[in-house]
């Protein structure tokens, strides 16, 4: 409609008249022209409303010649009043609507059947600070943030290429979030990207409030405990991710990107390997390889060796375990499940009790049901001791999806070993290498480059060959690139 008044109306009915929608009717300076500003308040930043917008317009049309044709009016402020970079034209309510519930401002002329959607977002958001989730000792200290577009700065601070690429999304029917897939267009295999944007088309839902769902979406086996997309919250890492050849999902409100693809090999490594020597971090990893095997084998293989096969121990450990064990009611497989679930309990806890509170249950909570269950004659001191060897193993791994993953096997390994013993652990240890070899993340093979192998990569999977000497990308990955230094320039 034309109307301005009948327009404003629309406008509030659709949004049922919301008590924070904003209405500045005003006219065009040296004309009976009216115009009117429409907005959100707390969604715009009302400063650059007032100054960009209505008193750029009254500024220029101040002592000029206004034309009496509408339309004329229009085009002169879309072409030369209007000092806004962002802005578009609408034509229909949905326009308007959707404009308006994503932080912008509708411009109305009287007279006029379109309208201007000028991008005016200024709602709070939070600093950049250092990453909750991911402690680091050294590198940057900065983090990803819940505003898409600070993510986007903080992702072109890190990697200054002009074929860095960022394709827009929108998801969620009612929502309509912004979603943004990062890559770097003359790295990245053309067959990732196009898979990627297959799997994005098909998300259907009301709302994404968290990357996670992205993730849940998009990901090749929802049965899988393995973290089939790598989450972070550092920019560099997801920098060091797009340079291998992958790409980065950010969404909208969340400060979480997802890497895509990941691989096993690549779940147990941390940018902080690249920061130290190569002997540092070699070892690091070692270290962690180490943790992953104690976080899902320790509790399972001591129930193996104390219920089916005590001859298998040294006799001065199997007489030491057998005194620890004289007036336990309960067998080694029913100790290590209800020791299990304490330890989840306690870790439960502490996560969602305030930081202050939270590593005071941890840590006492811990010492004190262990203590007060060992004086009770309810589990043996060993076992203690092997549940807390596991519990310190898996914080020892970098990423928490991979290491909530085998607290998951954990228990299934557990109940193997209390049923069949070794048999049980080499049967589970089979069955997990299977569903490992046959995962997939957006088509590439979860176990690469360990199977299929890539003996190439190996210089930087378990141990790391010194920096200078990483001179090409994942081969794994095919990409376009293959080099990551120039090596004529270097010699």
């Amino acid at each position: 409609m034309k109307n301005l008044d009948a327009n404003l109306q629309n406008t509030k009915n659709l949004l049922d008249e919301p008590a924070d929608l904003a209405i500045r009717k005003f006219t065009v300076r040296g004309s009976e022209h009216q115009c009117a500003t429409v907005y959100i308040d707390g969604l715009v930043d009302g400063l650059y409303v007032r100054n960009n917008i209505i008193e750029n317009i009254q500024l220029e049309t101040e002592g000029k010649q206004i034309p009496d044709n509408k339309q004329k009016l229009f085009d002169e402020l879309n072409q030369e009043i209007l000092s806004t970079t962002s802005l578009q034209i609408g034509y229909t309510l949905d326009d308007v609507s959707n404009g308006i519930l994503s932080g912008s401002t509708v411009l109305y002329l009287d007279g006029i059947d379109k309208v201007f959607i000028i991008k005016t977002q200024g709602w709070d958001k939070r600093d950049i600070q250092e990453p909750v989730t991911e402690a680091l000792i050294r590198g940057p200290r900065d983090g990803f943030v819940e505003d898409l577009r600070t993510n986007m700065a903080l992702m072109r601070r890190y990697i200054q290429d002009p074929n860095l690429r960022f394709k827009t999304y929108q998801i969620g029917r009612r929502s309509k979030k912004n979603l943004v897939v990062t890559y770097i267009a003359d790295v990245i295999h053309p067959d990732i990207l196009k898979e990627i944007k297959r799997r994005l088309d098909s998300i259907d839902t009301d709302d994404a409030p968290e990357s996670g769902f992205i993730e849940q979406w998009i990901e090749d086996n929802y049965l899988s405990p393995f973290p089939q997309l790598m989450n972070t919250e550092r920019p560099d890492k997801a920098s060091a991710a797009l340079l291998q050849g992958k790409a980065v999902i950010m969404l909208d409100g969340s400060p979480f990107v997802l890497i895509a693809p990941t691989t096993l090999g690549g779940a147990m490594q941390s940018p902080e390997d690249y920061y130290e020597r190569w002997t540092i971090g070699t070892l690091l990893r070692i270290l962690r390889y180490i943790a992953a095997f104690i976080a899902i084998f320790l509790p399972s293989l001591y129930i193996a060796l104390v219920s089916f096969h005590p001859g298998m121990i040294p006799t001065n450990l199997a007489f030491s375990i057998a005194a620890s064990r004289e007036g336990v009611p309960f067998t080694p497989l029913i100790e290590a499940v209800l020791m299990a679930i304490t330890m989840e309990l306690l870790r439960e806890a502490g996560v969602r009790l305030p930081k202050t509170i939270g590593q005071t249950i941890g840590i006492v909570g811990g010492l004190v049901i262990g203590d007060a269950a060992v004086q009770a004659g309810i589990v043996s001191p060993i076992m203690v001791i092997v549940v807390a060897l596991n519990a310190i193993a898996s914080f020892a791994l970098p990423a928490y999806s991979i290491a909530i993953a085998f607290r998951i096997i954990l228990f299934g390994f557990i109940f193997l070993a209390g049923t069949f013993g070794l048999y049980g652990i080499i049967i589970g240890y089979i069955m997990v290498n299977i569903h490992i070899v046959n995962l997939k993340s957006i088509g590439v093979p979860y176990s690469t480059p360990f199977a299929p192998t890539f003996f190439k990569d190996w210089e930087d999977l378990i141990f790391r060959k010194p920096i200078p000497l990483l001179t090409t990308r994942p081969e794994y990955m095919q990409t376009n690139d293959k080099q990551s230094t120039d090596k004529e320039n270097r010699s």
